[in-house]
């Protein structure tokens, strides 16, 4: 019995040997492995930046559709405001225009209380015959 207790001695260290190099690691690579091993990593890199660019260009295409949007919005507000600026030019001349005659309205309107008021019974009176002729000469005609 003393053989078998040598063979399980001797099996006993290897196994503790293996399991040390196991557990402490091994810092010798051989160079194939090695060579493999910087291939997988430049392969992983590359699939990476790659991966990357694709999700950049989807981010780029995604802010330029925002972009040509913004600046579509942006052509039709400018549209609209010019529009308005003529409108509220357009407004502001008529204010204008009415404003003037109502002020000269005003200023003639002085000078119309001073002189007798019968200028404007002369005008209503006038103006009454007229309005009449034309009224039976349209009937008249029909």
């Amino acid at each position: 019995m003393p053989i078998r207790r040598r063979r399980l001695g001797g099996r006993a260290v290897g196994l503790v040997i293996a399991m040390a190099a196991m557990l402490s690691g091994c810092d010798y690579w051989p160079p194939a492995l090695q060579t493999q091993i910087e291939q997988l990593r430049s392969e992983l890199q590359t699939v990476t930046m790659e991966t990357q660019m694709v999700s950049l260009a989807k981010v780029k295409d995604d802010l330029q559709a925002q972009v040509d949007d913004l600046v579509r919005t942006n052509r039709d507000k400018s549209a609209m405001i010019a529009s308005l600026q003529s409108s509220v030019t357009a407004l502001q001349e008529r204010v204008a225009k009415a404003s003037k005659p109502a002020t000269a309205k005003a200023a003639s309107s002085k000078p119309a209380t001073v002189k007798p008021a019968i200028k404007p019974a002369v005008k209503t009176a006038s103006k009454a015959p007229v309005k009449t002729k034309t009224l039976t000469k349209s009937t008249s005609a029909r």
